[in-house]
């Protein structure tokens, strides 16, 4: 089995409140789990405005499947218009990896 995880650091446009941050943040979180079938949580930056974190978890039984979900994950997040993504850190482990 494969786990795999990918976070992004994400700024906000024209964000001038949380309450406004969450009207952003909530749809790419929902996107990404109804797309992909993974799990999706704002995970950074909970009490900045105009920064965000967002984490992906999942798990797969093939690698390369993986890799493919997590890819597609990134380019959905990078092409959104209201976002700058910033970074991304990613990473792939095997269930019997010590």
């Amino acid at each position: 089995m494969w786990i795999g995880w990918i976070e992004f650091d994400i700024l906000l446009g024209d964000v001038r409140s949380l309450k406004q941050k969450r009207s952003v943040v909530r749809p790419i979180v929902a996107e990404l789990q109804r797309r992909f079938a993974v799990a999706a949580a704002e995970t950074g930056w909970r009490d900045l405005h105009r920064r965000a974190g967002i984490g992906v978890a999942a798990v797969s039984a093939d690698r390369a499947h993986l890799v493919e979900v997590l890819d597609a994950a990134e380019r959905m997040v990078a092409g959104r218009p209201e976002i700058e993504l910033l970074s991304t850190r990613r990473d792939l482990r095997r269930s019997d990896d010590d």
